[in-house]
């Protein structure tokens, strides 16, 4: 019976399965990147960045453990000297799979499987950046980004309209006509015309 294995046996007997896994991790560290099908990717991911994290510690046990897996001098040479130095900062996840087109002949999954630290495009300017050596544990609260949003838009209404209220206000005082000071005048000068003449008929009458 084959309860609790849940790895992907591929089709192919345990003998067959492990010597394809060890040419393919070979093939991934000498060449960075291989092209194969969607579940090969999937199973060698699984194979070969424990043998990376074993890389990280250069001793004698951790080189004749991975040899063990991979039957190749070079590939563990490579290994030890090159990769264990660019994954040195880095804590796991040592291998990126992109997608593909189906393969033509049988409409297989077809993806490449890539070490990452040897991608140049994903790098900004083709440089490695620091990486972390903890992980995130929390997670942020769903409504967190939301309420930032809302006030955000909030101050921008408010902005619009004390621009709004300034225009107006700026309108209304270039429309607003001045106070004619003349008219004033006048009307003042009429009512001391009118008071001389309603005294004038009563000296006339004192004296008569």
């Amino acid at each position: 019976m084959r309860h609790g294995k849940k790895f992907n046996h591929l089709g192919r007997t345990a003998s067959h399965r492990k010597a394809m896994l060890s040419n393919m991790a070979t093939s991934l560290i000498k060449h960075k990147r291989i092209t194969t099908t969607l579940a090969k990717a999937k199973a060698l991911r699984k194979y070969v960045e424990p043998l990376i994290t074993k890389s990280k510690s250069d001793t004698t046990h951790s080189r004749r453990t991975v040899f063990s897996y991979l039957q190749d001098k070079e590939a563990v040479t490579i290994l030890f000297r090159e990769i264990s130095e660019k994954v040195a900062t880095r804590p796991g996840g040592y291998t990126r799979i992109i997608k593909m087109e189906n393969r033509f002949g049988d409409n297989a999954e077809m993806a490449f499987i890539e070490l990452v630290d040897y991608n140049e495009v994903y790098k900004k300017d083709g440089a490695g950046t620091e990486h972390k050596s903890t992980r995130r544990r929390g997670r942020k609260k769903a409504g967190a980004g939301k309420e930032a949003a809302a006030t955000e838009v909030v101050a921008d209404s408010n902005t619009a309209e004390e621009e709004v209220v300034a225009a107006a206000a700026e309108t209304v005082e270039t429309e607003s006509p001045e106070t004619p000071e003349e008219p004033v005048a006048d009307v003042s000068e009429a009512a001391e015309d009118a008071t001389e003449t309603e005294e004038t008929p009563k000296e006339d009458k004192k004296e008569d």
